[in-house]
């Protein structure tokens, strides 16, 4: 996975990493945690500059998110949770982890989308509320953006300084970011045939 992923970076370059941050914050196929990480280590390499990917990868998962933000936002809470009901299983998003994090954005105001962009497991989920609570384009996008510059520069970061590490690491690397991808998948069909089961109980 790991000469799968740096590959594909290679060929298309910080167009590849853009595109690959706007899928994964619109339905993860591969999470930002494995992507940044290599695009930082062919950084490193030379494949492109540091300041590009931080600049492209930011601003792609910035565009990633304002799909469920302006789909939220425009259709309203009840409209959004029966969207849910219909399609959330294939989303793997439900009715009530959509109501849990507008309780979330109404605890902690527009400083949860700046934190939640910070948390792997909210990162998408807290575009949901901020639209539907009427948060204000600009606000939105100032505080997701920062969140995720900040997300984007650990973890590019840390594939920076991998590349002098690399013959120490390559070993564990690859099968390590397989299976971190092959679990993902897992949990995706898990879901879904949980949530399928729930709506035939229903």
């Amino acid at each position: 996975m790991f000469d799968f992923i740096t590959g594909w970076i290679e060929q298309g370059g910080l167009l590849a990493v853009g595109l690959l941050m706007i899928l994964e914050n619109v339905f993860p196929p591969i999470p930002s945690e494995l992507i940044v990480p290599l695009a930082g280590f062919k950084a490193a390499e030379g494949t492109f500059s540091l300041t590009g990917l931080l600049i492209v990868a930011t601003l792609g998962s910035v565009l990633g998110t304002l799909f469920w933000y302006a789909l939220a936002r425009l259709w309203g809470r009840e409209r959004f949770l029966r969207f849910l009901d219909r399609h959330g299983v294939w989303l793997t998003m439900s009715r009530e982890e959509a109501i849990d994090a507008m309780d979330w954005f109404h605890r902690y105001g527009p400083a949860a989308v700046f934190l939640g962009r910070l948390v792997p497991t909210a990162r998408t989920l807290i575009s949901v509320p901020a639209g539907l609570s009427g948060m204000s384009f600009p606000s939105f996008l100032a505080y997701t953006a920062a969140g995720s510059a900040i997300w984007i520069a650990l973890l590019a970061g840390a594939g920076y300084l991998l590349e002098d590490n690399y013959a120490a690491v390559e070993h564990w690397v690859n099968p390590v970011s397989t299976l971190v991808v092959v679990l993902i998948v897992g949990l995706y069909l898990y879901r879904v045939a949980r949530g399928l089961l729930r709506r035939r109980r229903a």
